[in-house]
């Protein structure tokens, strides 16, 4: 069995954002800090997929974006 150790941290959210989260913690019977966790862990779940896509590509030759642009005005597309 894992334990988990846990940690306080203070965290100063938007009025706004403070009261959707008392709110969505109110109809899912859930606590802010299990929402906030959800949130922060699928956010850096999507950071190392960036991070992954980004290293397939690192070998991939670079086009300078003005190349780019002026290729999609040669199309027609700009």
């Amino acid at each position: 069995m894992r334990v988990v150790k846990r940690a306080r941290a203070t965290v100063y959210f938007d009025p706004d954002l403070r009261r959707a989260l008392h709110i969505k913690s109110a109809e899912t019977s859930r606590s802010i800090s299990s929402l906030v966790n959800e949130v922060v862990r699928s956010t850096l779940a999507e950071d190392l997929e960036d991070l992954a896509a980004l290293r397939e590509r690192a070998k991939e030759p670079a086009r300078p974006f003005e190349d780019y642009v002026r290729e999609l005005k040669r199309r027609g597309k700009l």
